[in-house]
């Protein structure tokens, strides 16, 4: 392997993925890179793991959905596994998914029924979040060497910054979009009313509470119809 190419394509992906303009947007050019820079890689996708229940965040294609749908549906496989923290396993290399039906009984044969002959999974995470787990895959056994896994790795390291970076910019864009619309939920009160800053605040507050619905959405309702129901 090319590894002085390999940094300076690694050193692009990095400034495109930190380009991006949402976290949809940065997933689905995690995956994709992971295709154009880790040699034996034809299909990527991340998931993430709820309790048992697979969430696939994004996927270069339908083997990837199929095999994340396959192992929640049998509580099985390798990509289940590094996305269960609690095991330790930050990332997994199989050579020859023939060869690990001890290790998945179930899981094993009827991946390689979709087409799958390798595969490899590395955890994302940072120091603060754990961001679920970029998976790779090849039709082909043998497809993964010691090279692919350590190109793989270095995807993930900056793949998991990348995504961390983008989630807390959403979660900030959303923070300020929040503040807007309830500030501005509250003017329409204040003026219709006569009511205090602290008034009108109340108002949506004990309305939220009241209905069991979130205060953006109570403001957003008062932006756009004018008055509670």
């Amino acid at each position: 392997m090319d590894w002085s190419r390999f940094a300076q394509q690694m050193a692009a992906m990095a400034r495109d993925l930190l380009a991006q303009e949402s976290v949809t947007d940065t997933l689905g050019r995690i995956s994709a890179s992971a295709t154009e820079l880790v040699e034996g890689c034809t299909s990527a996708g991340v998931l993430v793991l709820h309790d048992r229940k697979v969430e696939t965040l994004t996927a270069t294609d339908q083997l990837v959905i199929d095999s994340d749908r396959l192992q929640e549906q049998l509580a099985e496989g390798p990509c289940f596994d590094a996305a269960r923290t609690s095991l330790g396993e930050r990332t997994f290399r199989i050579s020859d998914l023939t060869t690990e039906s001890e290790r998945w009984p179930v899981f094993a044969p009827r991946a390689r029924a979709l087409g799958v002959g390798s595969m490899m999974g590395f955890l994302l995470f940072t120091e603060d979040d754990d961001l679920g787990a970029l998976n790779l895959y090849s039709h082909e056994p043998g497809a993964f060497t010691e090279a692919s896994e350590l190109a793989g790795w270095l995807l993930a390291s900056h793949a998991a910054v990348a995504l961390s970076a983008a989630r807390t910019y959403a979660q900030m864009e959303q923070a300020v979009a929040t503040r807007h619309v309830i500030g501005e939920a509250m003017g329409i009160l204040m003026g219709s009313h006569r009511l205090t800053e602290d008034q009108a605040f109340d108002v949506l507050r004990r309305y939220s509470q009241d209905n069991n619905v979130k205060l953006r959405e109570v403001a957003r309702q008062v932006c756009e119809k004018g008055t509670l129901d």
